[in-house]
């Protein structure tokens, strides 16, 4: 019979070991959550390298932006070119490029000019007069030509055919001339390049538009269009007709193509987008009574 001393060593034993095997299994648990948070860290910085390298993290911002840009404008050296006129830049997203806005030329030649700009067609065009207008970049300048093609040359402060804004920007409605059309003269039953009424954009060199623009007061046909189309008249399309029939008289460059008597533009202005049917591209003139 064991004595009271060994039972008592026996109990203490069993207590001990019973110690241990609670050490023992909260040691085990203990390393196992350690195990599962890093396994889980390991896993979230994986895939967080991974979104990064796919650009999950760029900036929505940088990505709409990109998405909204309407229009480019190139800057232009005033320094170089001493012509240009520094009245800032067009804004370059949320452009309206739907519908029209309405284009107010008003001379000193009769009643005013009255267009329509082509939202839908040419929103840079559009975008670029309505900016320079809202700086009075037009306001007391002069139409510098009549040219031989039938259209009255405005836009350009400084009247020499190399003026504008201290940027440009690209074309983008030049008509298209039909495959059966290759010479001047069109086609049966084929509209002209350029009818009577259409604004266009003209630039020097060409696809380096700034703030020059034409009014055809005349019908014009071309084998090479280069004149990217904005809009249309639709009002006093008789007062352009009689600027066209000024006598011209040589203007420095031997070019007789400058308005015998001056051409003012007194004030042009530009009105808010309206939604809705643009201009045909070919730039036909709307009806209208003054619309010759």
């Amino acid at each position: 019979m064991a004595s009271s001393r060994d039972r008592q060593r026996k109990l203490a034993r069993e207590k001990l070991d019973r110690q241990l095997a609670r050490r023992a299994a909260a040691t085990r648990r203990r390393r196992q959550i350690q195990a599962g948070v890093g396994a889980a860290l390991i896993l979230v910085l994986v895939v967080a390298g991974s979104a990064w390298a796919l650009g999950a993290f760029d900036s929505d911002s940088k990505q709409n932006t990109a998405a909204e840009e309407t229009c480019l404008w190139t800057p232009q050296d005033a320094t170089a070119n001493t012509n240009l006129k520094d009245v800032g830049t067009p804004a370059t997203k949320d452009l309206p490029t739907d519908g029209t806005r309405a284009m107010t030329v008003t001379t000193n030649q009769g009643a005013p000019i009255t267009a329509e700009l082509s939202l839908t067609n040419s929103p840079c065009a559009a975008a670029s007069i309505a900016h320079l207008a809202s700086r009075s970049f037009y306001d007391n300048t002069k139409c510098h030509e009549i040219t031989t093609e039938g259209a009255l040359h405005c836009g350009d402060p400084s009247g020499t055919g190399l003026g504008g804004p201290t940027y440009s920007f690209y074309d983008e409605e030049v008509p298209t001339v039909p495959s059966a059309s290759p010479s001047a003269s069109p086609a049966p039953g084929q509209p002209p390049t350029y009818p009577k009424g259409t604004v266009a954009m003209v630039s020097n060199p060409p696809g380096s538009n700034g703030s020059q623009f034409l009014i055809f007061f005349k019908d014009f046909t071309t084998a090479d269009p280069k004149y990217p189309v904005i809009g249309r008249v639709t009002g006093g399309l008789d007062v352009v007709e009689k600027i066209g029939a000024l006598p011209t008289v040589d203007n420095g460059t031997g070019a007789k193509v400058k308005p015998s008597t001056d051409v003012t533009i007194q004030s042009l202005t530009v009105g808010e987008p309206v939604t809705g049917a643009a201009p045909s591209a070919s730039g036909a003139p709307a009806s209208s009574p003054s619309a010759g």
